[in-house]
Protein backbone atom coordinates (compact mmCIF):
# COMPACT_ATOMS: atom_id res chain seq x y z
CA UNK A 1 0.00 0.00 0.00
CA UNK A 2 2.88 1.97 -0.19
CA UNK A 3 2.87 5.57 -2.33
CA UNK A 4 3.96 6.47 -5.19
CA UNK A 5 6.81 9.00 -5.92
CA UNK A 6 4.13 12.20 -6.46
CA UNK A 7 6.28 15.47 -5.24
CA UNK A 8 9.70 16.78 -4.55
CA UNK A 9 8.30 19.07 -2.07
CA UNK A 10 5.50 19.83 0.33
CA UNK A 11 3.60 22.64 -0.83
CA UNK A 12 0.69 24.40 0.62
CA UNK A 13 -3.01 23.59 0.30
CA UNK A 14 -3.38 26.31 -2.32
CA UNK A 15 -2.62 29.80 -4.07
CA UNK A 16 -4.89 32.99 -2.99
CA UNK A 17 -7.63 31.94 -2.03
CA UNK A 18 -9.31 29.01 -2.70
CA UNK A 19 -12.70 27.69 -3.41
CA UNK A 20 -14.69 25.55 -0.54
CA UNK A 21 -16.94 22.62 -1.62
CA UNK A 22 -18.85 20.19 0.60
CA UNK A 23 -15.61 18.24 0.52
CA UNK A 24 -13.07 20.87 1.05
CA UNK A 25 -13.07 19.33 5.12
CA UNK A 26 -11.68 16.30 3.91
CA UNK A 27 -9.08 17.88 1.30
CA UNK A 28 -7.37 19.75 4.04
CA UNK A 29 -7.22 16.71 6.07
CA UNK A 30 -5.66 14.56 3.38
CA UNK A 31 -3.14 17.12 3.03
CA UNK A 32 -2.42 17.66 6.68
CA UNK A 33 -1.61 13.93 6.99
CA UNK A 34 0.01 13.38 3.43
CA UNK A 35 1.85 16.63 2.52
CA UNK A 36 3.15 15.45 -0.52
CA UNK A 37 -0.71 15.96 -2.27
CA UNK A 38 -2.74 19.04 -2.11
CA UNK A 39 -6.04 19.73 -3.65
CA UNK A 40 -6.65 23.01 -4.69
CA UNK A 41 -10.53 23.65 -5.38
CA UNK A 42 -11.34 25.91 -8.60
CA UNK A 43 -14.22 28.43 -8.39
CA UNK A 44 -17.25 29.34 -10.63
CA UNK A 45 -15.25 30.65 -14.12
CA UNK A 46 -11.86 30.32 -12.66
CA UNK A 47 -9.39 28.68 -15.39
CA UNK A 48 -7.56 25.56 -14.25
CA UNK A 49 -3.78 25.84 -14.22
CA UNK A 50 -1.75 25.37 -17.77
CA UNK A 51 1.91 25.27 -17.77
CA UNK A 52 4.52 24.55 -15.70
CA UNK A 53 4.34 20.80 -15.70
CA UNK A 54 0.28 20.71 -15.34
CA UNK A 55 -1.81 18.57 -17.53
CA UNK A 56 -5.22 18.08 -17.63
CA UNK A 57 -6.98 14.62 -16.82
CA UNK A 58 -8.81 14.78 -20.36
CA UNK A 59 -5.21 15.31 -21.61
CA UNK A 60 -4.04 11.97 -20.61
CA UNK A 61 -7.35 10.43 -21.79
CA UNK A 62 -6.59 11.92 -25.17
CA UNK A 63 -3.37 9.74 -25.66
CA UNK A 64 -1.50 12.20 -27.82
CA UNK A 65 1.01 15.05 -26.91
CA UNK A 66 0.33 15.50 -23.13
CA UNK A 67 0.46 11.56 -22.66
CA UNK A 68 3.50 11.33 -24.47
CA UNK A 69 4.92 14.22 -21.94
CA UNK A 70 3.85 13.11 -18.99
CA UNK A 71 5.32 9.56 -19.49
CA UNK A 72 8.80 10.92 -20.37
CA UNK A 73 8.94 12.13 -17.04
CA UNK A 74 8.65 8.57 -15.80
CA UNK A 75 11.17 7.53 -18.61
CA UNK A 76 13.94 9.76 -17.27
CA UNK A 77 13.17 8.26 -13.91
CA UNK A 78 13.77 4.87 -14.48
CA UNK A 79 17.03 6.00 -16.14
CA UNK A 80 18.17 7.95 -13.33
CA UNK A 81 17.45 5.63 -11.01
CA UNK A 82 18.05 2.65 -12.07
CA UNK A 83 20.57 3.11 -14.60
CA UNK A 84 18.68 1.16 -17.41
CA UNK A 85 15.64 1.41 -19.68
CA UNK A 86 12.32 0.51 -19.33
CA UNK A 87 10.08 -1.44 -21.21
CA UNK A 88 7.35 1.23 -22.97
CA UNK A 89 4.62 -0.81 -21.36
CA UNK A 90 6.12 -0.72 -17.87
CA UNK A 91 6.89 3.03 -18.27
CA UNK A 92 3.00 3.35 -18.92
CA UNK A 93 2.22 1.37 -16.02
CA UNK A 94 4.37 3.49 -14.08
CA UNK A 95 2.25 6.28 -15.46
CA UNK A 96 -0.77 5.33 -14.82
CA UNK A 97 -0.49 4.24 -10.93
CA UNK A 98 1.37 7.76 -10.25
CA UNK A 99 -1.65 9.40 -11.20
CA UNK A 100 -4.67 7.13 -10.71
CA UNK A 101 -3.57 7.10 -7.20
CA UNK A 102 -3.64 10.23 -6.19
CA UNK A 103 -6.54 10.66 -8.44
CA UNK A 104 -9.20 7.99 -6.76
CA UNK A 105 -8.43 9.64 -3.62
CA UNK A 106 -10.35 12.75 -4.74
CA UNK A 107 -13.27 10.37 -4.51
CA UNK A 108 -12.56 8.16 -1.57
CA UNK A 109 -11.26 10.67 0.84
CA UNK A 110 -14.35 12.65 0.97
CA UNK A 111 -16.60 9.60 1.28
CA UNK A 112 -14.63 7.83 3.94
CA UNK A 113 -14.07 11.31 6.24
CA UNK A 114 -17.60 13.22 5.46
CA UNK A 115 -20.15 10.47 3.33
CA UNK A 116 -19.71 12.49 0.55
CA UNK A 117 -19.17 11.78 -2.76
CA UNK A 118 -17.88 14.08 -5.61
CA UNK A 119 -18.45 13.44 -9.52
CA UNK A 120 -15.48 14.50 -10.67
CA UNK A 121 -15.50 13.72 -14.80
CA UNK A 122 -12.04 14.08 -16.44
CA UNK A 123 -12.82 17.82 -17.73
CA UNK A 124 -12.55 18.71 -14.02
CA UNK A 125 -9.25 17.43 -12.74
CA UNK A 126 -5.85 18.62 -13.57
CA UNK A 127 -2.40 17.74 -11.87
CA UNK A 128 1.20 18.97 -11.25
CA UNK A 129 2.99 15.66 -10.68
CA UNK A 130 6.32 17.24 -9.42
CA UNK A 131 4.76 19.46 -6.96
CA UNK A 132 1.90 17.24 -5.79
CA UNK A 133 -0.84 19.08 -6.75
CA UNK A 134 -4.20 18.53 -8.28
CA UNK A 135 -7.02 21.14 -9.13
CA UNK A 136 -10.53 20.15 -9.04
CA UNK A 137 -13.71 21.62 -10.08
CA UNK A 138 -16.79 20.20 -7.84
CA UNK A 139 -19.59 20.91 -9.09
CA UNK A 140 -21.68 17.92 -7.60
CA UNK A 141 -21.82 15.34 -4.81
CA UNK A 142 -24.13 12.45 -3.14
CA UNK A 143 -24.40 12.44 0.29
CA UNK A 144 -26.62 11.01 2.88
CA UNK A 145 -30.43 12.14 4.16
CA UNK A 146 -29.69 14.44 7.00
CA UNK A 147 -25.95 15.72 6.15
CA UNK A 148 -26.37 19.59 6.36
CA UNK A 149 -24.70 19.71 3.39
CA UNK A 150 -27.88 17.91 1.69
CA UNK A 151 -29.01 21.99 1.30
CA UNK A 152 -25.95 22.94 -1.09
CA UNK A 153 -25.94 23.35 -4.72
CA UNK A 154 -24.91 20.27 -6.41
CA UNK A 155 -25.46 17.85 -4.11
CA UNK A 156 -28.01 14.72 -4.69
CA UNK A 157 -29.36 12.43 -1.69
CA UNK A 158 -28.90 8.77 -1.71
CA UNK A 159 -30.73 6.56 0.51
CA UNK A 160 -27.96 4.72 2.54
CA UNK A 161 -24.95 3.52 2.78
CA UNK A 162 -25.13 0.66 0.23
CA UNK A 163 -26.22 3.65 -2.29
CA UNK A 164 -23.60 6.09 -0.88
CA UNK A 165 -20.81 3.31 -2.30
CA UNK A 166 -22.87 2.74 -5.64
CA UNK A 167 -22.05 6.29 -5.51
CA UNK A 168 -18.41 5.91 -4.69
CA UNK A 169 -17.98 3.14 -7.73
CA UNK A 170 -19.81 5.16 -9.95
CA UNK A 171 -17.71 7.93 -9.25
CA UNK A 172 -14.51 6.09 -9.88
CA UNK A 173 -15.14 4.41 -12.80
CA UNK A 174 -16.32 7.71 -14.57
CA UNK A 175 -12.84 9.63 -13.92
CA UNK A 176 -10.84 6.41 -14.51
CA UNK A 177 -12.61 4.74 -17.66
CA UNK A 178 -11.24 7.53 -20.74
CA UNK A 179 -8.27 7.69 -18.73
CA UNK A 180 -7.23 3.49 -19.04
CA UNK A 181 -8.51 4.45 -22.56
CA UNK A 182 -5.59 6.76 -23.01
CA UNK A 183 -2.87 4.26 -21.12
CA UNK A 184 -4.20 1.40 -22.08
CA UNK A 185 -2.70 0.71 -25.67
CA UNK A 186 0.82 2.37 -24.31
CA UNK A 187 0.30 -0.49 -21.63
CA UNK A 188 -0.95 -3.43 -24.16
CA UNK A 189 -3.61 -3.95 -21.55
CA UNK A 190 -6.68 -4.16 -21.77
CA UNK A 191 -10.52 -4.86 -20.33
CA UNK A 192 -9.93 -6.91 -17.59
CA UNK A 193 -6.53 -6.08 -16.73
CA UNK A 194 -7.16 -2.19 -16.79
CA UNK A 195 -9.70 -2.46 -14.35
CA UNK A 196 -7.34 -5.06 -12.14
CA UNK A 197 -4.75 -2.07 -11.87
CA UNK A 198 -7.46 0.76 -11.52
CA UNK A 199 -9.63 -1.46 -8.63
CA UNK A 200 -6.09 -2.05 -6.82
CA UNK A 201 -5.14 1.94 -7.04
CA UNK A 202 -8.76 2.58 -5.44
CA UNK A 203 -8.48 0.31 -2.28
CA UNK A 204 -4.80 0.79 -1.83
CA UNK A 205 -4.53 4.59 -1.70
CA UNK A 206 -7.38 5.06 0.87
CA UNK A 207 -5.90 2.10 2.43
CA UNK A 208 -2.32 4.53 2.93
CA UNK A 209 -3.99 7.33 3.85
CA UNK A 210 -6.15 5.91 6.20
CA UNK A 211 -3.32 4.08 7.84
CA UNK A 212 -1.62 7.87 7.97
CA UNK A 213 -5.17 8.77 10.03
CA UNK A 214 -4.88 6.11 12.65
CA UNK A 215 -8.28 4.48 10.97
CA UNK A 216 -6.18 1.74 9.29
CA UNK A 217 -8.65 -1.41 10.79
CA UNK A 218 -11.99 0.99 9.54
CA UNK A 219 -10.90 1.60 6.16
CA UNK A 220 -10.32 -2.27 5.24
CA UNK A 221 -13.92 -2.94 6.71
CA UNK A 222 -15.03 0.35 4.58
CA UNK A 223 -13.19 -0.98 1.23
CA UNK A 224 -14.26 -4.53 2.15
CA UNK A 225 -17.81 -3.62 1.67
CA UNK A 226 -16.87 -1.06 -1.31
CA UNK A 227 -15.87 -3.87 -3.53
CA UNK A 228 -16.99 -7.50 -2.08
CA UNK A 229 -16.44 -8.86 -5.53
CA UNK A 230 -18.60 -8.90 -9.05
CA UNK A 231 -18.56 -5.10 -8.59
CA UNK A 232 -18.32 -4.08 -12.32
CA UNK A 233 -16.11 -2.97 -14.24
CA UNK A 234 -13.68 -3.49 -10.76
CA UNK A 235 -11.58 -7.29 -10.66
CA UNK A 236 -12.58 -9.10 -7.53
CA UNK A 237 -12.48 -7.89 -4.07
CA UNK A 238 -10.78 -5.60 -2.09
CA UNK A 239 -8.73 -9.15 -0.97
CA UNK A 240 -7.15 -8.57 2.29
CA UNK A 241 -6.13 -10.82 4.51
CA UNK A 242 -3.93 -11.34 7.52
CA UNK A 243 -0.64 -13.31 8.07
CA UNK A 244 0.84 -14.65 10.93
CA UNK A 245 4.62 -13.21 11.95
CA UNK A 246 7.12 -15.16 13.59
CA UNK A 247 5.44 -14.07 17.30
CA UNK A 248 2.29 -14.47 16.35
CA UNK A 249 1.10 -10.76 15.36
CA UNK A 250 -1.09 -10.18 13.01
CA UNK A 251 0.08 -8.78 9.95
CA UNK A 252 -2.40 -7.04 7.58
CA UNK A 253 -2.00 -7.69 3.35
CA UNK A 254 -3.80 -8.03 0.53
CA UNK A 255 -3.67 -9.67 -2.66
CA UNK A 256 -3.44 -7.15 -6.07
CA UNK A 257 -5.33 -7.81 -8.56
CA UNK A 258 -2.48 -6.40 -10.86
CA UNK A 259 0.97 -6.41 -11.26
CA UNK A 260 3.10 -2.86 -12.01
CA UNK A 261 5.70 -4.75 -13.62
CA UNK A 262 8.46 -3.09 -11.25
CA UNK A 263 10.25 -6.50 -11.14
CA UNK A 264 11.52 -6.06 -14.56
CA UNK A 265 13.56 -3.23 -13.51
CA UNK A 266 14.63 -5.17 -10.23
CA UNK A 267 13.21 -8.80 -10.11
CA UNK A 268 14.59 -9.41 -6.23
CA UNK A 269 12.41 -6.60 -5.07
CA UNK A 270 8.99 -7.04 -5.80
CA UNK A 271 5.83 -5.28 -3.88
CA UNK A 272 4.46 -6.99 -0.61
CA UNK A 273 1.19 -7.31 -1.72
CA UNK A 274 2.22 -7.81 -5.61
CA UNK A 275 0.73 -11.52 -6.81
CA UNK A 276 4.66 -12.47 -7.52
CA UNK A 277 5.07 -12.37 -3.41
CA UNK A 278 4.30 -15.39 -1.54
CA UNK A 279 3.70 -15.37 1.75
CA UNK A 280 7.27 -16.35 3.17
CA UNK A 281 8.66 -13.00 1.63
CA UNK A 282 5.44 -10.74 2.46
CA UNK A 283 6.08 -11.67 6.32
CA UNK A 284 9.65 -10.33 5.92
CA UNK A 285 9.24 -7.42 4.47
CA UNK A 286 5.98 -6.41 6.97
CA UNK A 287 8.47 -7.38 9.87
CA UNK A 288 10.81 -5.21 8.62
CA UNK A 289 8.98 -2.32 7.65
CA UNK A 290 7.26 -2.48 11.40
CA UNK A 291 10.77 -2.42 12.87
CA UNK A 292 12.32 0.52 10.56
Amino acid sequence: MSAPALATGAPGLADGHPARSAVTDAYTRLTEVFPELSVRELGHGEAAPQGDGWVGAAGLAAGGADLDTFLAWDEAQVIRDYGQRARPDVVASFGLHRYAWPACLLITVPWFLLRRVPRLPVERVTFQRTLGRMAVRVEEFACLPGDPAARLPGARVVPDEEALRAEVRAAAAEHLEPVLGGFGPRMRRRGRALWGMATDEVVEGLWYVAELLGEERRARRELELLLPGATRPYVGSAAFRELSGPNGESLPTRDRASCCFFYTLNPEDTCVNCPRTCDTDRIAKLTATATD
